[in-house]
């Protein structure tokens, strides 16, 4: 069975979901990890499969969740100005999950653009022409990326993400593997900090990080492959 515990001890997963607002001040989380000298590593896992292909509109945002997360999110010096509507995620999701297989220098940025299109600035970002738009600003090739959306295989690296998700027991965003702990939700910063403090600091390591991410790879046709049989390759239903 793919154990991301055995693949690198200073290695953080973290699963996220573009529309997801916790997601979204959870990068403020991210940026405390990565300081700590952690190798940080972002996984896709749509969190609402549910909202159609056309998207939904959302409703009005005036719980005391929402007003939690207007308050992290200020705190965070992220800005927040709820869109009226929620798309699917799944396309932007296998965009950004390929930019981190094919182009790992790209995909800090494109995911911000991303995060930020939908929070900030009330943009689609399950239309194709948006997420080709962000793509080409970060030197992605949009030629390649646009087929792999086409041919299924971007979108089937979600299925990936979120089978080795399911095998170590995460089932919503935000969620991280830290030390071997799952930890799920949206966490005080304080949580975070006292986690950095119980361990010695170390800085990041390029060539760690980038064992990582190939061991990670490999997890993740692992878990396909261990889910989906050959023998039976119609099991296989990608979401579109």
């Amino acid at each position: 069975m793919a154990d991301l515990r055995e693949a690198a001890p200073d290695t953080i997963w973290h699963w996220y979901d573009l529309i997801c607002p916790f997601c979204y001040v959870a990068r403020d989380r991210n940026r405390l990890l990565a300081r700590g000298g952690f190798t940080l590593i972002e996984l896709p896992f749509e969190a609402h499969p549910e909202i159609p292909p056309a998207g939904v509109l959302a409703g009005p945002r005036s719980s005391p969740s929402h007003a939690y997360l207007e308050r992290e999110a200020a705190a965070a010096g992220l800005p927040l100005d709820w869109p009226p509507r929620l798309p699917n995620s799944r396309h932007a999701l296998a965009a950004a999950e390929w930019v981190r297989r094919h182009a790992k220098q790209a995909f800090p940025g494109f995911q911000a653009a991303l995060f930020a299109t939908h929070f900030a600035h009330g943009e689609d970002i399950g239309d194709a022409g948006t997420l080709a738009r962000h793509a080409a600003a970060e030197g992605v090739d949009v030629a390649a990326l646009q087929q792999a959306l086409t041919n299924g295989s971007a979108l089937a690296n979600v299925t990936r993400s979120e089978h080795l998700a399911r095998r170590h027991g995460v089932h919503g965003t935000p969620a991280w593997v830290i030390l071997g702990t799952l930890v799920s939700g949206l966490r005080p910063r304080d949580e975070f900090a006292m986690l950095l403090a119980s361990r010695p600091r170390r800085e990041p390591r390029e060539l760690a990080a980038e064992a990582a991410h190939t061991r990670l790879d490999a997890l993740l046709d692992e878990a396909l492959a261990q889910s989906f049989p050959a023998s039976d390759p119609t099991a296989i239903t990608v979401k579109g």
